[in-house]
């Protein structure tokens, strides 16, 4: 997805630049994006750009256009350096007028329908929690704002929803200085407040040091709750994961499966590690080993479905005859002709309106225990009883404890 610049009036005269980034449906509730000290580099491009494929048109304005217009820096340490310096000059005032100036634009822009969220890191991290003090936007997100704590006088002027994302190890903000913002902001319902231990200042930058792709992942999927409760867009992600599986079981149909999801989608079978990452290689795992080696007589028995803001659980029995060799669950195995029932929980996480990953859970051993290549009576594993009782919790439990039996005595006392 690429995006495009258009120019911003300033309030007291002058203009500056802003990267805007449209969703493929070509419109969507609005949001700005507040730069790091960093300036609208590529990180930040990047981050527009995946709000976008979630739903948002998105605008991220070049701040720091009254020290110099386009400062764009990476993360060496020269530039860590030369953005420190930046910052030294920066007017956190006038920047809020801009947002303001930001916020206006974007509201203008003919793609931008309902409300205006605002989101930001470190330096935006911090303006953000300003802007939703000064100015009208509908909800807020910061990750990991340095100097929150200095300004919760203004906390009392915040009526907007927000969540405030936190490093447990950042030495720009420190705990002592989260736990000032937590025991302000202690009676806000509306304001959200995260901590994640054991990461760092920037945990949520991949081109940064201090990445953590799970800290990140759940932060993300924090951040987008937010802004789904409070501006959408709002997706029926039941009927887009239904019919995912209408086009692989179903119809079978490949290019309508891959159209169900983001340009580079990933699918990861847990057990066996079974998949692709990127549209050309799930498309080829889906043609040549996936949906043509899943048996004909294949059955999803649905158990329960959790559906949150970016993501959806399915707990099924995935029921099927080994009547062929099955690449993706048994690779290597030749059809033994064995019927199979088996629990299974599908994690899906979508962008949008599509499918970005599938994280697929199921119990191998089970598995090879009812095609014959594992012997249960010498290891603590169950075949057919694992989908039995699923579906009705009266059968046995505790039948794999050789010991149960020896509890009942006193459990009976």
């Amino acid at each position: 997805m690429t995006g495009t610049y258009v120019t911003v009036a300033a309030g007291d005269g002058g203009e500056f630049k802003a990267y805007v980034s449209t969703p493929e449906t070509g419109s969507g509730p609005g949001v700005v994006l507040l730069h790091e000290i960093f300036g609208v580099n590529q990180s930040m491009r990047d981050v527009a750009d995946y709000y976008a494929e979630e739903g948002y048109v998105v605008i991220a304005p070049d701040l720091f256009w009254r020290i110099e217009p386009g400062i764009e820096l990476g993360y060496t340490e020269a530039d860590v350096q030369k953005a420190l310096a930046y910052r030294q000059q920066f007017d956190a005032d006038k920047s809020i007028d801009d947002i303001a100036a930001t916020v206006a634009a974007l509201r203008a822009l003919p793609q931008c329908v309902g409300k205006v969220g605002a989101l930001g890191f470190c330096l935006g991290g911090k303006l953000v929690y300003l802007a939703a003090a000064r100015t009208d936007i509908d909800c807020a997100v910061s990750y990991y704002g340095v100097g929150i704590e200095g300004a919760l006088d203004e906390a009392g002027t915040i009526s907007c929803p927000m969540a405030l994302h936190f490093a447990g190890e950042d030495k720009h903000v420190p705990m002592a200085a989260v736990e000032q913002v937590q025991a302000a902001l202690t009676d806000r319902d509306e304001i959200e407040i995260y901590v994640y231990p054991g990461v760092d200042h920037g945990f949520s930058a991949a081109s940064r040091a201090a990445f953590d792709k799970p800290s990140a992942l759940m932060a993300h999927s924090r951040s987008i709750a937010l802004f789904r409760k409070v501006m959408g867009p709002h997706y029926d992600l039941s009927a887009l994961w239904e019919k995912h599986c209408e086009y692989e079981f179903a119809t079978r149909d490949v290019d309508a499966t891959m159209a169900t999801m983001v340009a580079s989608p990933y699918v990861n079978h847990i057990p066996t590690m079974t998949g692709g990452v990127g549209y050309h290689d799930l498309h080829r795992f889906y043609k040549d080993h996936f949906i043509p080696k899943t048996p004909a007589d294949t059955k999803l028995i649905p158990i329960s479905r959790t559906i949150g803001a970016d993501r959806l659980v399915d707990e099924m029995l995935f029921c099927f005859t080994h009547d062929i060799e099955i690449d993706w669950m048994l690779p290597g195995v030749e059809p033994t002709g064995k019927y199979v029932e088996v629990p299974l929980v599908a994690i899906v996480c979508f962008r949008g309106n599509k499918l970005y990953h599938e994280h697929i859970y199921w119990d191998q051993a089970s598995v090879l225990v009812q095609i014959g290549l594992l012997d249960a009576s010498l290891l603590p594993v169950a075949g057919h009883a694992t989908a039995k009782k699923l579906v009705d919790e009266t059968e046995p439990s505790n039948t794999l404890m050789k010991r149960w039996a020896e509890s009942a005595p006193r459990a009976a006392q």
